[in-house]
């Protein structure tokens, strides 16, 4: 599996499909909370593809008054579990920590991946909220010391 920065027109629209797949057709998000205007402005996108190049992963992630916030990791049903997530958020950690070394670093993980955030380092912080009709805790990122 190889996880890549978005650069093209092509990568872009795996990385949306992916997400118009996960979330809209898999959880009911309403489209038009999954996509927004950040996807073509402030934005930076990430694909997973499997070893035969198949997308099968996305993410992104953006800066904000609070710091960089990752958001819209999403993994194809039939790609779960293989690490396709710990690679994405390996790929986005690594960039961030050079681009934003002193930012604070945080993102709103749904109630059923807040265990796999906790095990790559992220903690929660105040109490459950909902977001898209789906219960969220917001995290922070514990840089590596």
């Amino acid at each position: 599996m190889h996880v890549h920065r978005v650069t093209t027109q092509q990568d872009l629209l795996a990385a949306l499909a992916i997400r118009h797949t996960v979330f809209v057709l898999g959880q009911n998000v309403p489209a038009e909370l999954e996509h927004d205007s950040h996807d073509q402005t402030d934005a930076t996108h990430y694909l997973a593809r499997t070893g035969d190049g198949t997308p099968c992963g996305a993410a992104r992630w953006r800066v904000t008054e609070n710091g960089v916030k990752l958001e819209r990791f999403a993994v194809l049903a039939e790609y779960r579990n293989q690490q396709v997530g710990a690679a994405l958020l390996a790929a986005v950690l690594r960039d961030v920590a050079v681009a934003h070394s002193t930012a604070e670093v945080y993102l709103n993980a749904q109630v059923l991946a807040v265990r796999f955030y906790e095990r790559h380092g992220f903690e929660k912080v105040g109490e459950a909220f909902w977001e898209a009709g789906i219960e969220h805790y917001r995290m922070r990122w514990q840089r590596p010391e």
